[in-house]
């Protein structure tokens, strides 16, 4: 499993927008093959950080993702509202169970 992680500050007045449309892209990306989640949340301490938390099953499925049009135009359009580039770190992972 691949997770990456990820977050962009936005500028106060563009909050909401970047939120609606950080929430419709995890929408859009949990119906995408190899999606095993994906995720947007407000961080608690600086509440104009948007953070991404996602789950894919493979490189390949991360590639299609990133290939896709409609990502592209999100980060875009995030791009566009934020004080400063965003941030992505990517881990490979095993799930371990008890």
């Amino acid at each position: 499993m691949i997770i990456i992680t990820g977050s962009i500050t936005v500028r106060p007045e563009h909050h909401a927008e970047a939120l609606a449309l950080g929430i419709a892209h995890s929408q859009r990306s949990r119906a995408e093959p190899g999606c095993l989640a994906h995720n947007c949340h407000s961080d608690a301490e600086n509440p104009d950080r948007i953070v991404f938390i996602e789950e894919w099953a493979d490189m390949a499925a991360i590639k299609a993702h990133f290939a896709l049009p409609e990502s592209s135009a999100f980060v875009g359009a995030l791009a566009a509202m934020a004080n400063e580039p965003p941030t992505m770190r990517l881990f490979t992972a095993q799930e371990h169970h008890n």
